[in-house]
């Protein structure tokens, strides 16, 4: 008994210092729990480490996968002498290259109130690098089929612009170019000789422009001057002519109403037929005292074939 008694206690002392010194939680402190919520874990393991700020403060004790597959709820044992407050952040990361996964537990500004048991918080993803490796494989494909493009464009290039054609026609244009130069600069040095030798007449004429302005000014400033001594006179004379339009349209309005001696013939017809009559005969008459002189018209028998008075229809017509 007594060396089954020792034995026994050997094996208790064994457990209580594997439990110690393992990952898992010791027997002799108080802990809460924590359930976080990831869509991949990345490869942690149950009894890997949580760490707050780089110190172990608790151990995972269960990954559970959800019933769709989509995310993962990983439970952890935190002790009770460290609080996490709700402004953390949890992330799963990687002792080094190849180490082992731990949760990372990332404080902020520590704002109350703190975790309690069962709480649940988001988890952000481990850093994939297969997820990085395949991106990367992808993007050198891209790069390398950019670069077989790149190296076409410049095949083409070489082919369609940068062939011995295009070469010597930039060089002509060049030349061309050059010749041109040179030409412009003896153009220049032959408006420059002009001006040169035609200062005085440039002068001249420059002296001549300047007086002709200096004139018109002057023309202006009469012209203003005229206008503001004459202005009322102007006025009045405007006022005249607009009132003599005014006389002239009543007298074309009274023409039109038949109002008046010119009015009334051209309104009557019969009048107005009377009048021309009338001015027929005189002509007439006038013709003949022309021809034969007052006397031979009163003494005269017979009034002369060619010339008749005109009669008219009215009864008030003209009498020879």
């Amino acid at each position: 008994m007594k060396v089954g008694l020792f034995v026994a206690i050997g094996l208790v002392l064994l457990a209580v210092l594997l439990v110690q010194f393992s990952k898992g939680t010791s027997l002799f402190r108080g802990t809460y729990s924590l359930k976080l919520h990831a869509v991949n874990v990345g490869g942690l393991k149950v009894k890997s480490g949580v760490l707050l700020s780089g110190v172990q403060v608790g151990t995972v004790k269960q990954i559970r996968l959800a019933p769709d597959g989509r995310s993962v709820t990983i439970t952890l044992k935190v002790y009770k002498d460290f609080p996490i407050y709700h402004d953390a952040r949890f992330v799963i990361e990687q002792a080094g290259f190849l180490g082992d996964q731990f949760v990372s537990v990332i404080p902020t500004e520590n704002l109350p109130p703190a975790l309690t048991n069962n709480a649940d918080v988001d988890c952000q993803e481990p850093f994939n690098l297969q997820e990085v490796a395949r991106s990367a494989a992808g993007f050198i494909q891209r790069l390398d089929e950019t670069t077989k493009k790149l190296d076409a464009a410049v095949t083409d290039l070489r082919a369609q612009v940068l062939n011995a054609q295009t070469l010597a026609n930039f060089s002509a244009s060049i030349t061309n170019l050059r010749v041109f130069t040179e030409q412009a600069i003896g153009a220049v040095k032959g408006i420059n000789g002009i001006v040169a030798t035609n200062g005085s007449q440039v002068g001249l004429a420059v002296s001549n422009a300047v007086y002709f302005t200096t004139e018109l000014n002057r023309l202006a400033a009469s012209a203003q001057e005229m206008l503001a001594t004459n202005g009322a006179n102007l006025t009045a004379a405007t006022k005249n002519i607009e009132d003599l339009t005014i006389t002239f349209k009543q007298l074309a309005a009274d023409l039109q109403a038949g109002k008046g001696l010119a009015g009334t013939v051209l309104q009557n017809q019969q009048l107005a037929t009377n009048v021309q009559t009338i001015a027929a005969n005189l002509s007439i008459t006038a013709s003949n005292l022309n021809r034969v002189g007052l006397w031979g018209i009163l003494w005269s028998h017979k009034p002369p074939a060619t010339n008749t008075f005109k009669t008219s229809t009215s009864p008030n017509r003209a009498r020879p």
